[in-house]
């Protein structure tokens, strides 16, 4: 009788994934320029004896073979955020990087993102150590970019599914703020769908004091922003979720001058691909409409993300539910409702046309969600995952979810 090897997660190995996601906290860097990143990564792979590659620029796949059987793949995501930290722990990141436009800003990795590849490195180092409790193909990607939606279509364009073998399901992962040992799910849509626009307004600038020669562009900003709040509680039945938000509003440089252009930008959220359009075309309507009442040229559209469907398949997800209840225990297994936030992870699936799924497991202990004041969420400058137990229940669900496809 062959004796498989459970994969066991040692102290040892424990306090290395502690080591290294410090580092990574506190080494941060933006969207699709994570290069030391990615060079580090390539480092810990080649020590694995993991094959690996490039792919989407500072994409890096990881494929781990161990004979026949299924192919599976597993994602993390690895770009920081342009905000400043201020956790006061002792790893906390004081890196700066650039935008786009060159302005010098703070980088921190204030969505988990750090702690999700220390995770999946550490499963891959399990799965390298236990080959006798498995058989088959693991595709570990650590994707690039999606804080800004541009990762997964960089790894796409940059042909990931002729490079890397193709799995029949792939899964991924995000910590959250909720109670630390606990996963949740949902079943069918996981997250939001997500579009960012740069709305352009133009007018014809002139003296304050001589209104009738201008068309002013921030009195139509203030016009259609107040109107597009409309298309949610207007349009959209109330039984359907949809969020528009406008997140900045630029025009005009002293008080006594009507500025000849203003700038707003805007997100919207939603869950059905049928109440995106509707929302994506009321808004180009509107847009459009109001600055005809203001006898204003066509305004100027850009899309600046956009962020695809999140879907979890429903006999995969029950399936690997399943599993997670058994070794985490049921209560530590919790349905909730689709998240409005957004990921890029779908489109690695959608593309080849296989089931995914996508949960979330919790990274504050009782202490700080009982404590006073908001409690620290993804994107605020005071999120700081506790380590424990939230990195090994990573460790536990990421190797679950693998080994429920490719396990002896």
């Amino acid at each position: 009788m062959t004796t498989v090897t459970t994969p066991q997660l040692t102290a040892e190995l424990r306090e290395q994934m502690h080591q290294f996601y410090r580092h990574l906290h506190a080494h941060p860097e933006l969207s699709m320029q994570e290069h030391n990143t990615a060079q580090l990564l390539e480092d810990k792979l080649g020590e694995l004896g993991v094959e690996h590659f490039r792919c989407g620029g500072t994409g890096v796949v990881g494929v781990l073979r161990n004979g026949n059987g299924p192919t599976v793949g597993f994602r993390a995501d690895t770009d920081g955020l342009p905000l400043a930290e201020d956790t006061g722990v002792d790893y906390a990141s004081t890196a700066t990087g650039r935008l786009e436009d060159g302005t010098k800003v703070p980088v921190m990795h204030g969505c988990g993102h750090d702690m999700h590849m220390a995770v999946l490195l550490t499963t891959a180092q399990l799965l390298t150590e236990a080959r006798d409790a498995w058989a088959g193909t693991v595709v570990l990607i650590f994707q690039p970019g999606e804080e800004t939606a541009a990762g997964a279509i960089a790894m796409l364009e940059d042909a990931l599914w002729t490079k890397a073998p193709v799995p029949e399901v792939i899964f991924g992962q995000h910590v959250m703020p909720s109670r630390a040992g606990t996963i949740s799910y949902s079943a069918g849509d996981a997250t939001a769908l997500a579009d960012s626009w740069r709305v352009t307004l133009h007018g014809r600038g002139a003296h304050a004091s001589q209104p009738q020669d201008a068309t002013d562009p921030i009195v139509l900003g203030a016009h259609i922003i107040t109107r597009i709040q409309t298309i949610v509680s207007r349009e959209i039945d109330p039984h359907r979720a949809a969020v528009v938000t406008v997140g900045t509003f630029r025009g005009g440089l002293k008080e006594n001058i009507i500025p000849a252009s203003a700038e707003f930008t805007l997100n919207v959220r939603t869950l059905d691909p049928a109440v995106r359009d509707h929302v994506l075309a009321a808004l180009r309507r509107i847009i459009t409409a109001e600055a005809t009442a203001s006898g204003a040229p066509e305004p100027t559209i850009e899309v600046l993300s956009t962020f695809p469907r999140n879907y979890n398949d429903p006999d995969a997800t029950a399936a690997l539910i399943e599993h997670f209840q058994r070794g985490l225990g049921e209560q530590n297994v919790v349905e909730v409702k689709p998240l409005m936030g957004s990921e890029d992870f779908g489109a690695l699936a959608t593309a080849i046309g296989v089931p995914s799924v996508f949960w979330m497991f919790g990274g504050h202990d009782q202490a700080t969600l009982d404590g006073e004041g908001p409690v620290p969420v993804n994107h605020s400058p005071f999120f700081a995952p506790a380590i424990e137990p939230t990195m090994s229940t990573g460790v536990q669900a990421a190797l679950t979810a693998i080994l429920s496809r490719v396990g002896r």
